[in-house]
């Protein structure tokens, strides 16, 4: 049996390299919901050659599998809780070199050509900043041959090479960034995001009743959304889709539906917003009784800027008594560092106190309605005030309103902004 098998694949291969008729490029990424058994594995790889049959070239972007990320990073706190970020870097890489591998596996089975390559192999070449490295450049030579060959290629997301030939990792949902770099790299007609959701919806659909599947969304809104929490796509993948003019595809891999397209301009059929968003990794620092003199501002975020710390909400008092007080976010895996940071300025000025709050969430609407709309700020605000929640904090800009909460509060802030928008759609 195991003979008339490669008998029939080795068939298939000659027929399909033998009647190609090229249509497009298309990059694929799978994230690690989509290939986190063998059984779905197959199902991803039933999509790719779906669209290699279609006569597509075929080039695919994949995470590790399931929750591997996280085991990585259990079993290397079992050995060293502060090994070095260039050993979790070799180890967190290791994921993605499994997955390449099964899913190649599976393709093969199925009767099609294919090659996994790692990310060094596919050109992708980075920074030396260890867990969050930025790709530099991408020589998509070794692709382009094998695509040559009518080869499906597989390759790890995620991670690079750095100029010092170290492996690299881009950071967490850095396999979007992977697949988008190398779609750019490659002209690719089309970038589809595969993942456990049917497209990008006006709030997570997982968690938030009545959420509406968007049939499109611009390149800023999505960005927004990503930056704010939004964890359909990286933010950093979205940045360079829109640099670069790359037209996204973001769709399930459970379910054969349309997903939502990521573009320059898209129509939102006038919709005032495109999406509510919720980040539970926020933290409020406090530092208070500062004397009013020239200069304190920058001699605060400085130090913080020093240590690439990102500033997000600022609210600064009015002068009392000479003094002011300053309330600003900082994400909160970010938080030990900034505070160390501040410790020492604030120590060495009289009277100044300094604090954190951990237990808060920021709540953000996206649209570009708000910018010919008025008044979509103070109908959030004033669906909170009815809910009872309280407003900590304040940031906007042209298509973006962003508050700070409770994150006691912050589920039901979410649902209560979602519906002030939304119900009337149903």
């Amino acid at each position: 049996m195991d003979s008339v098998n490669r008998v029939f694949a080795s068939a298939r291969r000659r027929f399909f390299m033998e009647m190609w008729t090229i249509m497009s490029l298309i990059v694929q990424k799978f994230g690690g919901t989509s290939v986190a058994d063998a059984k779905l594995i197959f199902n991803v790889a039933n999509i790719i050659t779906r669209a290699y049959q279609e006569g597509n070239d075929v080039v695919v972007v994949v995470s590790a599998q399931g929750n591997m990320t996280d085991e990585l990073i259990e079993k290397a706190n079992e050995i060293n809780t502060s090994g070095s970020k260039r050993e979790m870097d070799v180890l967190m890489a290791s994921g993605e070199q499994i997955s390449i591998a099964l899913l190649a596996m599976a393709i093969e089975k199925l009767g099609f050509p294919v090659t996994s390559l790692l990310g060094w192999q596919a050109g992708v070449m980075t920074g030396s900043n260890y867990g969050s490295a930025m790709i530099t450049r991408i020589d998509p030579g070794r692709i382009k041959k094998e695509l040559d060959k009518k080869n499906i290629v597989i390759v790890a997301g995620f991670q690079g090479l750095s100029q010092y030939y170290d492996v690299t990792t881009l950071g967490r949902g850095g396999s979007d960034t992977s697949a988008v770099g190398i779609a750019v790299a490659l002209s690719a007609d089309l970038c589809q995001i595969y993942t456990d959701v049917e497209g990008v919806y006006t709030a997570d659909p997982r968690f938030i009743k009545n959420a509406k599947k968007l049939e499109s969304i611009s390149y800023d809104e999505m960005l927004e959304l990503a930056t704010l929490g939004a964890k359909v796509l990286n933010n950093r993948s979205v940045e360079i889709a829109k640099k670069h003019k790359v037209e996204l595809e973001v769709l399930s891999s459970f379910v054969e539906v349309p997903g939502t397209i990521v573009k320059e301009d898209a129509n939102m059929e006038k919709m005032l917003i495109s999406g509510v968003a919720k980040d539970n990794n926020v933290a409020k620092i406090a530092i208070t009784n500062i004397p009013d003199a020239q200069g304190w501002a920058f001699r605060i975020f400085s130090k913080l800027s020093a240590r690439d710390i990102n500033i997000d909400t600022i609210l600064q008092s009015a002068e009392h008594d000479g003094k002011r007080d300053i309330f600003f976010t900082v994400n909160e895996d970010k938080l030990a560092d900034a505070m160390e940071a501040l410790e020492k300025y604030c120590e060495s000025v009289e009277g100044v106190g300094l604090s954190y709050d951990k237990n808060v969430s920021k709540i953000s609407i996206v649209g570009a309605g708000m910018q010919t709309h008025a008044g979509v700020a103070a109908k959030m605000f004033e669906a909170l005030f009815t809910a009872n929640i309280d407003i900590q904090m304040i940031a906007t800009s042209e298509i973006k309103v962003s508050v700070i909460v409770s994150q006691d509060s912050a589920d039901e802030a979410v649902q209560t902004v979602h519906d002030a928008f939304f119900s009337a759609m149903d």
